[in-house]
């Protein structure tokens, strides 16, 4: 990716329309022009609300990751707060008017992944388990050229359809109904891993499938009230629900990273995803 994007990167002074006019000249003989990288977004700015900062928006500048942020990563406060990454991603975004809990959750992952890169390089070591005999054994992902794992959005070859708000409608096969549904968000994808979190402190039953869909549901049938919508969603036929998580796959674009991975133990070869763990942004 570094050869492929080197057109790309240029210094912070090559945008003074987002960083902050400078002041007199440092005397530092250890000053020197922070790197920058262009990343394509998965959804080219499709799907979000007209009156977003995102609406359109094919692409962000970030800039190379930094020893500051390693510390918000591993800064203990925001880390049990889960405001981590969310964090970190501000720092990088040279565009200040892009709150990242608004992205999509595909271009959030690929700032993540291009992130990543520019901090540690495109070679990322991880445990992973084989799931052919149950062995686990180091293997070595290949981060770069990432946007070839970009999936983008079905919806003009199927019987979906987009309002002017961004939302997808989809009828339902066995019900009948018709659902108009959002694609999710870094702030959904934080909401719901909260919920998740109180659930299993308090030995509750997971419901992470009602509550997705809870949450990206925005009417039924026209009917936008959410008690209704939510005793819908309790009720829903497994076939309307299977159907419904199909149509958001084919409808949303997002990063589908995932590798060939050979066991070294049994020889079994498969496709794994890219497994994004705490070691992601801590490489060994």
């Amino acid at each position: 990716m570094a050869n492929r994007n080197e057109s790309r990167r240029k210094s912070v002074s090559a945008v003074p329309d987002q960083i902050p006019t400078p002041g007199p000249a440092s005397t530092s003989l250890l000053n020197f022009s922070m790197p920058t990288e262009i990343v394509e977004l998965p959804s080219k700015g499709s799907f979000y609300p007209k009156n977003s900062t995102l609406f359109g928006k094919e692409t962000i500048e970030i800039k190379f990751m930094t020893a500051k942020d390693e510390d918000i990563l591993t800064s203990p406060s925001l880390l049990k707060r889960g405001l981590a990454i969310d964090r970190m991603l501000e720092n990088i975004i040279l565009d200040k008017s892009i709150n990242p809990t608004d992205l999509l959750i595909g271009d959030r992952n690929a700032l993540l992944v291009a992130a990543r890169v520019t901090g540690y390089g495109r070679a990322y070591e991880v445990n992973v388990t084989c799931p052919s005999c149950g062995e686990t054994h180091d293997n070595e992902f290949d981060l770069g050229d990432y946007e070839q794992y970009y999936k983008k959005s079905d919806i003009e070859e199927s019987t979906f359809t987009v309002t002017e708000s961004g939302t997808i409608q989809v009828e339902l096969p066995k019900t009948g109904f018709m659902i108009e549904f959002r694609p999710l968000s870094g702030r959904d994808e934080n909401q719901m891993a909260k919920a998740r979190t109180m659930k299993t402190k308090n030995n509750l039953p997971s419901s992470q499938l009602t509550d997705m869909f809870k949450i990206m549901i925005v009417n039924v049938n026209g009917v936008e009230d959410k008690p209704q919508i939510a005793e819908f969603i309790d009720n829903m036929p497994a076939l309307d629900s299977r159907y419904l998580r199909l149509a958001y796959q084919d409808a949303v674009p997002n990063l589908e990273l995932s590798q060939a991975v050979e066991c070294p133990h049994c020889g079994y070869t498969t496709e794994m995803e890219v497994p994004i763990t705490g070691e992601f942004f801590w490489p060994g």
